[in-house]
């Protein structure tokens, strides 16, 4: 698989799993998988892009936990790593 054109950037959110690495755009590793996009998403772009229910997991950037209230504001840069915990509750 290899990085995609300028032309295959029709969605907003372009997010392409390559196991290589990316030439002319930014990566950036979520849960230890590699991810790369011409876009500069937010983190809260990136949690709506894969579908996660904001209201139950914890979010770690760059190896500091991050607070709802500044999700919107930090910008997915190359190379970040972001680590996503899911709280589930049981019994």
């Amino acid at each position: 698989m290899t990085c995609p054109s300028a032309a295959d950037t029709a969605l907003e959110l372009d997010f392409v799993l390559l196991q290589f690495r990316c030439r002319s755009v930014k990566s950036f590793f979520l849960n230890g998988q590699k991810y790369c996009t011409y876009d500069q998403p937010t983190l809260f772009d990136l949690l709506s892009y894969f579908d996660y229910n904001t209201a139950l997991l914890v979010v770690e950037y760059n190896a500091v936990i991050t607070s709802k209230s500044e999700w919107k504001n930090i910008l997915i840069s190359d190379n970040d790593k972001i680590e996503i915990v899911t709280i589930v509750g049981g019994g």
